[in-house]
């Protein structure tokens, strides 16, 4: 089994507003940088949106150490939050419904082909390569011609 390295974030300009994601891919040698955007989201779908399109570009079955910035993201996972939400019906310790059910699915699905050990890093302290990835979202988050829509957020 492969062991790759991923680091990922999103941005929104508002919140909601125009978003995108970044993300790193380290296998090796290799390096892949990967990014997108909307003309309307929230910062969270795109903090999501990064590790799902990364996970995705994976191929086969991998090892995967990610890296966020996102404690929505690394404590829904590392403190189980993901599998109570699924337990109970995608809702939440307080009886709402989970927010970015859409995208919690999806990555849900995707960490069941990967073995994905998720860790939190802080953000904007002089990471790297979570620098990186914040100038890839924050760029895609900055165009001015963006159209691509958010089909589930803005429920168009």
């Amino acid at each position: 089994m492969k062991n790759i390295i991923i680091y990922t974030d999103g941005a929104c300009k508002g919140n909601p507003g125009p978003g995108g994601y970044g993300a790193v891919l380290m296998y090796e040698k290799y390096r892949k940088e990967i990014s997108g955007g909307f003309r309307k989201t929230t910062n969270n779908r795109m903090e999501l949106l990064g590790c799902i399109k990364a996970l995705g570009h994976l191929k086969y079955s991998c090892s995967v150490e990610l890296f966020t910035d996102s404690k929505y993201i690394a404590n829904a996972i590392n403190k189980k939050w993901l599998n109570s939400w699924k337990k109970n019906n995608w809702i939440t310790s307080k009886k709402e419904p989970v927010k970015n059910k859409d995208l919690w699915t999806e990555l849900d699905s995707l960490l069941s082909i990967h073995n994905v050990n998720f860790n939190w890093v802080k953000g904007h302290a002089d990471n790297k390569e979570n620098e990186r990835c914040d100038v890839l979202a924050s760029n895609e988050a900055d165009k001015k011609n963006n159209t691509k829509i958010d089909l589930e957020y803005e429920k168009i």
